[in-house]
């Protein structure tokens, strides 16, 4: 706990740095848009995450996804076999940890793009931290850190919208 943001959480990244502030989780389409953001409490492994992030796309869209590409910190059997029961049709994490490519997908090169799809969601990610200031946030309170968030996410996504149009 910080003695300056109560709120902020002790985030531990694989026994590497030690960090303070809140986790988020973002979705994103092709288009760049970010289309799901949460604030998470603590410091919950991403591998906890899988399910609720495609219901979470349900419950804005109103239907599932058929493809999605996660972080390797969500790859597990458990989560591949959640996600192809909710009826996702092929999956893609960063790291296998032990699943085939068979299993996830049904062509390798299926596999490749959504792989590929997911390294260009790290693009945005550090398009939002270096052109509207996610990686710190100045607001005191978590309100304001979450309202911070979201404009940054809002106006990001104002400018991805704008730079289509005049493409």
């Amino acid at each position: 706990m910080s003695i300056f943001e109560p709120h902020a959480d002790i985030i531990r990244k694989d026994r590497r740095n030690t960090y303070y502030g809140h986790k988020l989780y973002l979705s994103s389409g092709p288009s760049g848009i970010v289309t799901d953001c949460r604030v998470l409490d603590g410091n919950p492994a991403d591998a906890t995450l899988t399910s609720e992030a495609v219901e979470r796309h349900r419950d804005v869209f109103g239907t599932l996804p058929r493809h999605v590409a996660f972080d390797g910190g969500f790859a597990s059997r458990a989560n591949l076999e959640a996600i192809k029961e909710h009826g996702v049709e092929e999956v893609a994490f960063a790291k296998g940890r032990g699943l085939e490519v068979s299993e996830m997908a049904k062509s390798s090169w299926v596999y490749r793009r959504l792989r590929n799809f997911r390294a260009g969601i790290e693009a945005g990610i550090s398009f939002l931290k270096r052109a509207f200031g996610l990686g710190r946030c100045t607001w005191s309170g978590l309100p304001s850190f979450k309202s911070y968030v979201w404009s940054s996410i809002v106006a990001a996504n104002l400018l991805v919208m704008a730079r289509n149009v005049l493409a």
